[in-house]
């Protein structure tokens, strides 16, 4: 069972090898994992996705996790609405009269081309990891020379605004 955890931690030397260290201790597989600065100075956000066998065993991780020196929150945000991105670099091959063909199959997806060169061309996508897959698939065809993604990276959404009458209102409708 697939899990999308986070975590607020300082930005401190030797975090991230500690985190890591107690998933791995645990025997988690570390399917994806992202780091970057938040909006508060001294601080970052992890984002791991990782493999659970075992609910409870999770929960005592978490636990753990918290209980950390520089940890200063954790959350199990799979089962949360939440906002939750990844890029992906993919360099394929690619000529001259590919390019036009390979711009009719990325257009759909929202990608874009960062770089051409005479034997191939970058593009970047952004998007749910699924949609990367399933991009990466169509581009497997023309041949692809190199792969860079970022791992998943997700928050919680923002409370749904209450309307009068007691029910919410969704921007997504």
């Amino acid at each position: 069972m697939r899990r999308i955890i986070t975590a607020t931690v300082r930005n401190r030397s030797g975090v991230l090898n500690r985190v890591t260290g107690l998933l791995q201790k645990r025997q988690f597989n570390i399917e994806s994992i992202s780091v970057g600065k938040t909006e508060t100075d001294g601080m970052s956000k992890m984002t791991f996705v990782v493999d659970v066998e075992d609910f409870q065993k999770l929960e005592q991780v978490t636990k753990q996790l918290n209980k950390q020196i520089d940890v200063i929150k954790v959350s199990d945000i799979t089962d949360k609405a939440i906002v939750a991105r990844e890029l992906a670099l993919i360099k394929i091959v690619s000529n001259s009269q590919l390019r036009n063909e390979i711009q009719g199959i990325i257009e759909p997806f929202r990608a874009s081309i960062i770089d051409v060169s005479k034997d191939s061309l970058s593009v970047q996508v952004t998007g749910k990891p699924d949609k990367i897959e399933a991009l990466i698939e169509l581009l497997r065809p023309y041949g692809i020379k190199e792969l860079a993604r970022t791992g998943l990276t997700a928050f919680t959404r923002g409370q749904q605004p209450v309307i009068q009458d007691g029910s919410s209102y969704s921007l997504l409708n």
